[in-house]
């Protein structure tokens, strides 16, 4: 708003038994411009390897950045596997609504969210010790 400054921002600490990721793909060193990018946040149940909560998030596939609860759903009282991975990673692609541009198609953007949504699930996966077999 105009004649103000943000001084502060507060940000809660993770909640124990909880990892995230974020991970991007840039098309050039060069160009520090993200064709895609996924972060997602899980957290498990006080025991076990159930996910709890997870967030889903996508930018620069929409015109603006958009959380996914369609496949957050999918995760929650679940415990990840391949498959169930590759199921929220579909739902994800199905959520993005990305242009095509001198940087890439749209076609190949959906793919890349689909991939990196993988990627960034068995990452979190992998800081919580939960073991995804066939990971890529």
């Amino acid at each position: 708003m105009a004649n103000e400054l943000l001084v502060e921002l507060e940000i809660p600490v993770a909640p124990a038994r909880s990892a995230g990721c974020y991970l991007r793909h840039t098309p050039r060193e060069e160009m520090d411009i993200a064709v895609v990018g996924v972060a997602a946040f899980l957290v498990l149940a006080p025991r076990g390897k159930t996910c709890q909560e997870a967030r889903i998030a996508l930018g620069a596939v929409a015109p603006t950045p958009i959380r996914v609860p369609a496949a957050e759903a999918l995760l929650a009282g679940k415990i990840p596997n391949k498959d169930l991975i590759t199921s929220v990673a579909e739902k994800t692609a199905e959520a993005a609504s990305p242009i095509s541009d001198i940087r890439s198609s749209a076609e190949y953007r959906r793919e890349l969210v689909s991939v990196l949504t993988r990627r960034a699930l068995q990452a979190a996966c992998a800081t919580l010790n939960i073991q995804i077999e066939g990971g890529d």
